[in-house]
């Protein structure tokens, strides 16, 4: 990937612009770091990336970004600007093209972020980034308490950098992110979501969440009950003990799983027929919370005879026919007591012995 990028910014440079690695890349690399996607800044314009590559995505392109595939890798390009104006504590609306780097840095959100590479693989520290990541501090461009203001959302991005990195706050960034917390009320939950999920995913998340009850901002974030949750390894399992069902939007897997989880709260997850109604999947993550091993109950798991209805050896049609009736509602109380004689082994899971058992109780 470095590479790739250090070709993509001299084939800009080669029509006579400026062109930088910006961002989490530099970042991540001077951190030694796995990264994703990586950020250009230039002063080229948009209309001049699409003369420079042959597909171009503009989706963003009122900000100035655009989106190159080059070489199988994707890169956000975007141009030099400064942002004067901002709406709903969001979304910059007066947007203005600038020339030189330093501008553009010094609309970026935290110091960290500003590190970047020239075509000639140098590194380029304008505003003490490599300070800031060798002292581990996550510290604002400018002044905390107007950039707050502008982009709410960078009060969560703040305590996430904070998070993944395991940096400290800045003092001074710290009490205006507590003094302006409540401004998260105006941010989507769908922002909100995605950020608080990185911080629940990550292994250094008691931290975070350390943090956002220091903070004081679970009641902005509509999860009051943070400060008295068991910190688990999974984010789904965090997710569920927040009562946040009907406050943020959660796609359906993660909705199912919260709603199992919640009945599984006082079940127990050693009970066979537990394992079996539940699944694996949805128990083991209970197990994080009830503090139950998650070994034992894959060894219950295994040991199991059947793992679904459709293990059981006599089909629905197959009961029928034994039964000489047609199919029916009956069916569902039969194939429920099957799986209870089966699961405690009363009832062996084979053929001709279910025959048997559905015959004497049965015809």
């Amino acid at each position: 990937m470095y590479d790739t990028s250090i070709k993509l910014i001299n084939k800009i440079a080669s029509f006579g612009y400026q062109a930088y690695i910006v961002g989490g890349y530099p970042r991540d690399l001077y951190l030694k770091r796995s990264s994703g996607d990586v950020d250009i800044c230039t002063d080229a314009k948009p209309r001049d990336i699409m003369q420079i590559f042959p597909e171009v995505i503009t989706t963003n392109v009122e900000y100035g970004t655009v989106v190159v595939m080059y070489e199988k890798v994707r890169f956000e390009i975007t141009t030099f600007r400064k942002d004067n104006k901002y709406s709903n504590f969001r979304k910059p609306i007066d947007v203005e093209y600038v020339t030189t780097l330093e501008e553009d840095l010094k609309r970026r959100d935290f110091t960290i972020n500003t590190l970047c590479i020239d075509k000639n693989g140098n590194v380029v520290d304008l505003l003490n980034a490599k300070s800031d990541l060798d002292n581990k501090i996550i510290r604002m461009v400018g002044n905390p308490k107007l950039r707050l203001k502008e982009d709410v959302l960078r009060i969560l991005r703040a305590i996430r950098f904070a998070t993944v990195l395991d940096f400290e706050l800045e003092p001074v960034l710290k009490a205006y992110i507590k003094k302006y917390g409540y401004l998260l009320k105006k941010l989507s939950k769908d922002r909100k979501k995605s950020e608080l999920d990185i911080i629940f995913a990550s292994k250094n998340k008691e931290y975070g969440i350390k943090l956002l009850v220091e903070l004081k901002l679970a009641d902005a974030l509509d999860i009051p009950i943070l400060p008295w949750i068991k910190i688990t390894p999974s984010m789904v399992v965090t997710w569920s003990q927040l009562n946040a069902l009907d406050k943020y939007n959660f796609n359906a897997n993660e909705r199912e799983t919260i709603k199992a989880l919640l009945e599984l709260r006082n079940k127990n997850l050693l009970d066979s027929f537990v394992l079996y109604q539940y699944g694996l999947y949805d128990c083991t993550l209970a197990a994080e919370l009830q503090g139950v091993s998650k070994k034992k109950i894959n060894e219950i798991y295994v040991d199991m005879p059947i793992h679904s209805r459709l293990d059981i050896s006599l089909s629905p049609t197959e009961i029928c026919t034994v039964l000489e009736k047609a199919p029916g509602p009956f069916l569902k109380d039969i194939i429920k007591d099957l799986e209870v004689k089966i699961l405690n082994k009363s009832l062996k899971n084979e053929k001709e012995a279910i025959e048997k058992y559905i015959t004497i109780h049965y015809k």
